[in-house]
């Protein structure tokens, strides 16, 4: 074990023991209901580029700051606003549809949180997740010190057929509504922080995919 597993697992250790402490849970919840989107920015902020680093530690074997580490903070930052707006409108427009009949099954909390979860992961995800690939390759471009980098040179570096394949025909039907199905049966108050924790468990899943498809070759 490594000096730096210890201080990743060390700081995921006392966020959990201020959760699990009545006093701080309940500043906690009060201060990200009060300022949901600022807690939006901070949870997903931390939470998600502390994932980031886990899975870079799983797939290389070693932790190091990405390039542009903060500025990809800020972005895992801004998405966590997005994805806290966007779980306020899904939430409340599957709950209108479902009590004027639009759909079915209105007496039941797990076809809510199913179809909510759905829904949002078949319109709203593929482009937000292609929003957040566009900026991550266009900062390794960046890294590289590609000149003149446009759209063009953006796309034709992301592996589009990959993208469409796997992160959206399989990361979606698979993880993301059966994990967001989850996200909406608790209540409302952790259900970003519980987005966020995912975004953690996905990385990992991936990056050990990702090694052990290496380990094979």
């Amino acid at each position: 074990m490594k000096k730096g597993d210890l201080i990743w697992g060390s700081i995921i250790l006392i966020m959990a023991i201020l959760l699990l402490i009545e006093n701080t849970r309940d500043v906690f919840i009060l201060f990200t209901e009060s300022n949901k989107l600022i807690g939006g920015f901070i949870k997903f902020g931390v939470l998600s580029t502390m994932g980031e680093m886990l899975a870079g530690r799983i797939t290389t074997g070693k932790w190091r700051f990405s390039s542009f580490f903060f500025i990809r903070a800020i972005i895992w930052g801004l998405l966590g606003v997005v994805i806290t707006l966007m779980f306020s409108i899904f939430d409340a427009g599957v709950a209108k549809s479902l009590s004027s009949g639009l759909l079915p099954g209105a007496n039941s909390k797990l076809t809510f949180a199913f179809l909510t979860s759905a829904i949002m992961n078949l319109t709203f995800a593929p482009t937000f997740m292609f929003t957040h690939k566009v900026t991550d390759t266009y900062l390794d471009l960046k890294y590289e010190k590609v000149k003149n980098i446009n759209i063009s040179i953006i796309t034709d570096r992301i592996d589009l057929s990959n993208f469409l394949s796997f992160v959206v025909g399989k990361t979606i039907p698979l993880f993301w509504i059966p994990a967001h199905t989850i996200t909406f049966l608790i209540p409302g108050e952790y259900r970003v922080l519980f987005a966020a924790i995912l975004s953690i468990a996905l990385g990992v899943l991936l990056a050990l995919g990702k090694k052990s498809k290496t380990s094979k070759v």
